[in-house]
């Protein structure tokens, strides 16, 4: 028997945001973690501006007085545009 019914997609709250640097050379092993993001690897320069967005991502959360898991992906990630237009690089 075939039923219609209508199958919603429901789209997962974030859990945390995992940011990658793949451009160091050197032998430093960069990590940050914040309240919902992890920073890993990456160049001086690379780590330092993943940094900056972290930091700008936690002020826009901060000013929504919300938190990420409260997020769907689409609205973190817009989130996350916003906060790397802020860095102004």
């Amino acid at each position: 028997m075939a039923t219609n019914k209508k199958v919603r997609k429901v789209e997962p709250n974030v859990g945390g945001i995992l940011g990658v640097g793949l451009d160091g050379t050197d032998v430093h092993k960069r990590i940050t973690r914040t309240p919902g993001m992890v920073l890993l690897g990456g160049s001086v320069e690379t780590h330092e501006r993943m940094q900056e967005t972290a930091i700008k991502f936690a002020e826009g959360l901060e000013k929504r007085g919300e938190t990420l898991a409260e997020y769907r992906v689409g609205e973190a990630a817009e989130l996350l545009r916003e906060a790397i237009e802020r860095t102004g690089r």
